[in-house]
């Protein structure tokens, strides 16, 4: 898979897991009525179904997905919660990135 496919379905992934964790809190602080578990249930399954599509061991895709999780977590800190990330965020979601990189597209034999 190729830089921009790869990343784009990690994002994809990651929104979805997030999306799926998020609704429950709303729940459970009483900031959403019940209904809300079900789109929750549906996005934690596509988050399963995503993990799958990519063509590699599963150990390595969990392992870089991390990075990109953490970069998209700190996004959904600044876009839906409101609260804009500290440079020391940024930082830490650029090492996570780069330990994304080294993980995917390092040459194999």
């Amino acid at each position: 898979m190729n830089l921009f496919i790869t990343t784009g379905l990690f994002v994809a992934t990651a929104v979805a897991e997030i999306a799926g964790c998020y609704l429950p809190l709303l729940w459970l602080q009483n900031r959403a009525p019940v209904w809300v578990l079900i789109p929750a249930m549906a996005s934690l399954a596509l988050f399963v179904w995503l993990l799958t599509l990519h063509p590699t061991a599963a150990g390595r895709v969990y392992a870089a997905y991390g990075g990109v999780y953490v970069a998209t977590a700190l996004l959904w800190l600044w876009l839906v919660d409101g609260e804009r990330p500290h440079l020391w965020d940024i930082a830490g979601a650029g090492v996570a990135l780069a330990g994304m990189a080294i993980i995917m597209f390092a040459p194999r034999s």
